[in-house]
């Protein structure tokens, strides 16, 4: 599991954070340098360059930070020494600490925007907080520019992002500015998009790449609206579903399978297939161990091996129907064979771990792992896949794994 913050010792305070990219170039333009902190190899800083917002380097023990200057010296914690070039870090020198907003390396990357929420899912991983954040939306507007244009892809997620209103329009279009080529997936609930006006707006943003991800959690109204603990909730994702696919907006349904979920997946499938067709992708996902999965787990706990007949069910008509499927957060020992070409390996980097049982597994490379959070429970049938009942190595992205046709 790799850290996004930690604690931090700086030589001064400089009042508010500092959003800064990481470098190492020396030589870099004077007129930028105070958008980037300097990467020391030590604490020395007799030859650092001068000019920038600030020198990093990585904690080596009980150094004494350098004192006598005006410029600003941060040490991180060695936990966070796999920071590099291009990488953006948000320092709080008051607060003593950093937390580590964009990866350059990382496919993985998301902006968090708020911790506020208009629903209340019994599987939230993320709890809302009704809290004044609008300051991480003002983190990002400054973090953004500095991103690679090379980046493939951001996540924005929350919290509900749609809460912000326009200032995630202005989020949504700064990152059309500077990073044109990348795509764009929001984390959203939908319920706004009820509302036409606003779908337009997001449409009328011109984003080349942008998909908003919504979860469904049944066919039945009542049953999707106790998952999210908001009366009427069904009926307004419905209608944001059918606004968003109405002005062009591209548009995702997740999914997330528990115990209070899996036994409608079937008919959930037949009516997206009927009802929502234009749709570019579906999502169905695993726990994640987080949040109020832990106070829910009675609740929310069923075994991913007792699903699997109405998980092939709703693959298998989603699939026939020409729908784009995938499953995320599972691990192929669990899945139907036949299920194998539709998982993926969806966990974030930064918490993804395999268990020291799967070190011997011959389709380690292709599974998806386990949350880091998945301490809390793991399915009874989480076993290595000897080589003998693994016709080739590429099995999970074959399509004729599970079938007659299986080389």
């Amino acid at each position: 599991m790799i850290k996004l913050y930690g604690r931090i010792r700086a030589s001064r305070s400089t009042g508010e954070p500092l959003i800064v990219r990481l470098t190492s170039d020396g030589e870099l333009d004077s007129t930028v340098r105070q958008q980037h902190a300097y990467l020391l190899p030590n604490v020395d800083l007799s030859n650092a360059p001068r000019g920038f917002a600030a020198t990093v380097s990585v904690s080596d023990g009980d150094t004494p930070l350098p004192g006598g200057s005006d410029s600003l010296h941060v040490e991180l914690p060695q936990e966070l020494g796999y920071l590099g070039p291009g990488d953006i870090v948000r320092l709080n020198t008051q607060a003593r600490e950093v937390r580590v907003l964009y990866r350059v390396n990382s496919p993985h990357n998301s902006l968090f925007v708020t911790e506020r929420c208009n629903s209340n899912c019994i599987m939230c991983s993320q709890p809302p907080k009704d809290v004044d954040d609008s300051f991480l939306v003002q983190d990002l507007l400054h973090a953004i520019p500095l991103m690679s244009p090379e980046t493939r892809e951001l996540g924005i997620t929350g919290g509900e992002p749609t809460l912000l209103g326009e200032k995630l329009c202005q989020l949504i279009s700064a990152c059309r500015e500077h990073l044109p080529e990348t795509g764009l997936h929001v984390l959203s609930n939908g319920r706004l998009f009820a509302y036409l006006p606003f779908a337009h707006r997001m449409a009328s943003i011109g984003h080349p790449d942008l998909m908003f991800g919504i979860p469904l959690y049944s066919d039945l109204a009542h049953q999707h609206d106790f998952v999210v603990q908001a009366k009427g909730a069904f009926d307004q994702t419905i209608r944001g579903l059918l606004n968003l696919g109405r002005t062009g907006v591209k548009t995702e349904i997740r999914v997330v399978i528990h115990d209070q979920t899996y036994s409608r997946l079937p008919q959930l499938a037949e009516f997206i297939a009927r009802n929502l067709p234009f749709v570019s992708h579906i999502a169905l996902m695993g726990l994640e161990m987080m949040g109020y999965v832990k106070m829910n787990l009675g609740t929310l706990w069923i075994d991913p091996v007792k699903y699997q007949r109405e998980l092939s069910q709703c693959v298998h008509t989603l699939d026939e129907a020409g729908l784009s499927v995938s499953i995320y957060n599972h691990q192929l020992c669990v899945l139907d064979r036949s299920l194998w070409p539709y998982a993926r390996q969806s966990i974030s980097d930064w918490k993804n771990e395999y268990l020291d049982v799967c070190q011997d597994c011959s389709v380690r490379d292709h599974c998806g792992g386990f949350f880091a959070s998945a301490k809390l429970r793991y399915s009874d049938y989480i076993q290595p896949i000897p080589p003998d009942q693994v016709t080739c190595s590429l099995a999970p992205t074959c399509k004729a794994v599970g079938s007659s046709s299986c080389p």
